[in-house]
């Protein structure tokens, strides 16, 4: 069950280079050990929410995760106790093999990539069913495939706070539910983008409705989900 509050969110907006308003006036807070949903149209600020609790980018407002406030002094301890997993894997996958782009994070951390780092990349792929690519390109793998890899790299990091941005997007069914049933079994605070709300309703707690850059509601994710005009009227 959620416990403590550990993301506070205040009048959080954002504006694109080209003027264009992304995010007006966000606040809202999560939980220790809760999983929430951000739905909403395209254009709705989904993706920017999830960039500016990572630090990627900066906004108006004030974001405090786990006691302590996101900026530019302290990114290198915030992205320590939170990972983002990007909607394109190939945003993320940088290294030539599946091992070395596991055990990046890690061993950037430690100097090297000694034996306990390789077992520990081991394991995590061996939990995402994925143990057989650890030597593979990741030139050479499916999306499904990458989206795992993506995925093992920032586990493997151990986050308090775990960032998916549409983490099912382009899975055959198949592999969402695979990847559903995974997450659900996390025991760890989650926030997830996503316009599949049978991955909302299956995963998350609570959900956050975005539309046009504005929170339209916030509230159990059974509540939110079974409003039908709710959703029909935010292009869901």
């Amino acid at each position: 069950m959620p416990g403590a509050e550990i993301i506070e969110v205040n009048n959080l907006s954002y504006r694109f280079p080209d003027g264009t308003q992304a995010l007006h006036q966000v606040s809202l807070r999560v939980r220790e050990k809760e999983r929430v949903a951000v739905i909403g149209p395209n254009g709705a600020g989904k993706s920017t929410l999830l960039l500016l609790l990572d630090g990627l980018l900066a906004g108006e407002g004030r974001i405090k995760i786990l006691g302590t406030e996101v900026g530019r002094g302290n990114l290198t301890h915030i992205r320590s106790k939170v990972g983002l997993v990007f909607q394109d894997p190939d945003d993320q996958l940088f290294m030539p093999s599946v091992l070395d782009d596991v055990i990046y994070g890690l061993c950037a951390k430690i100097k090297s990539p000694d034996p306990e780092a390789i077992e520990k990349a081991r394991e995590i792929l061996r939990q995402l069913n994925a143990e057989a690519l650890l030597n593979r390109s990741t030139m050479s793998l499916s999306l499904g495939e990458k989206k795992k890899v993506a995925l093992a790299g920032v586990l493997i990091m151990e986050p308090e706070v775990l960032l998916l941005d549409e983490p099912t997007s382009g899975l055959d069914p198949a592999a969402r539910r695979w990847l559903i049933s995974y997450l659900s079994g996390l025991n760890r605070t989650m926030i997830f983008t996503t316009h599949n709300l049978e991955l909302a309703s299956r995963l998350a707690h609570r959900v956050i409705l975005l539309n046009a850059g504005r929170v339209v509601a916030d509230g159990p994710a059974a509540e939110i989900l079974s409003d039908e005009k709710l959703l029909l009227d935010n292009g869901l």
